[in-house]
């Protein structure tokens, strides 16, 4: 099997707990998963574990595996992809002082379908991760793998494809010092009015239009395509996650919203709150203090083809040739807050 290695820009932001040993490195995992995949892709359960293996490769070439509970998750993609995003569920004695230490349930993102395309798609969302880890450490960490899949009811055949497991929330309130907090709703006076912002600029920077800080899911609390984290004394910290929507990642699946009057999903329209015009200058100097970053990691990202970098690296450019303008920011931002 081989061992596949990214080579990138270090991350730039630091605060807070350093992350747990599995987000500490971006090189690319090697994972075998052994699971009955065909009950899992025709039942889809999001209710029921299923029961396999996951063994990984260590930096040594040594194998490391362990016994995992598997089961379906997500909403559109759930009904849409050949493949449900999934929940890895580990036994902590087994993971004890492993690169897994620490981790209990963790989401997986995996490949929609099964062609490069929907290949290249997976890997441009996990960049939309990776650019926010740049600017602020306020932002869930993710791993990149490199998966083998065995279908233990020998039903389909084996692949490789590369998958990203994120974070889990109780583990980001953790090293945030916070804890996730559930309710129904907010209001934008309750939020970090300096991380909102950031936040607001990067949605910007990938063209997502996809998500609310505020306002309840369709399908959880509060809030959409949001997590909130509380300390119980200071406003809270919104940070945002599912990017599929984006220009940057332009899933084959995703339709701009009817509401906001574009064509497509790469159009970008700012969603950044009138209260926080202020902060706009300042959350466009961070992305420009990690722009070299930005560009290495899209020059650099094991997996990207030679085509999807280009078509990232300029769409990044035009958010830059932006944020350069201070006419065009106060014309495509300020102005066009809510």
């Amino acid at each position: 099997m081989l061992l596949l290695a990214l080579t990138a820009a270090p991350a730039v932001a630091t605060a807070g707990n350093d992350p747990d040993p599995l987000f500490r490195s971006h090189e690319t995992v090697d994972v075998t998963i052994s699971a009955p995949l065909t009950t899992l892709v025709r039942e889809r359960s999001t209710d029921d574990d299923l029961h396999g293996t996951l063994t990984y490769i260590g930096d040594e070439g040594e194998s490391t595996p362990f016994d995992i509970k598997i089961r379906a998750r997500g909403h559109s993609r759930h009904k849409l992809c050949d493949l449900p995003p999934l929940w890895l569920n580990f036994k902590k004695s087994q993971v004890k002082d492993t690169l897994f230490h620490k981790q209990d349930k963790l989401k997986l993102a995996v490949h929609c379908g099964d062609s490069e395309r929907y290949e290249q798609t997976l890997l441009r969302e996990y960049m939309a991760y990776r650019i926010l880890n740049l600017a602020t450490p306020k932002s869930f960490q993710v791993r990149l793998l490199r998966i083998t899949w065995m279908d233990t009811e020998g039903q389909r055949d084996a692949q490789v494809r590369y998958a990203f497991l994120l974070e889990h929330k109780d583990r980001l309130g953790k090293r945030i010092d916070r804890r996730d907090l559930k309710i129904d709703e907010t209001s934008v006076a309750a939020l970090d009015p300096k991380h909102l912002n950031l936040t607001s600029v990067f949605q910007f920077l990938i063209g997502n239009t996809d998500f609310s800080p505020i306002a309840k899911s369709e399908y959880n609390e509060c809030c959409h395509n949001y997590v909130l984290f509380s300390n119980d004394k200071d406003l809270l910290v919104a940070i945002p996650y599912d990017f599929d929507q984006s220009g940057l990642v332009s899933a084959p699946y995703a339709l701009p919203g009817h509401q906001f009057g574009i064509r497509s999903v790469r159009e970008r329209i700012y969603r950044g709150r009138c209260e926080n015009n202020a902060r706009v200058e300042d959350s466009i100097d961070r992305f420009k203090a990690v722009r070299n970053n930005i560009f290495a990691l899209v020059e650099t990202q094991d997996g990207l083809t030679r085509k999807v970098r280009k078509i990232l690296a300029d769409y990044v450019q035009q958010f830059y040739d932006i944020a350069d303008d201070p006419h065009r920011v106060t014309r495509l931002m300020v102005k066009r807050c809510i």
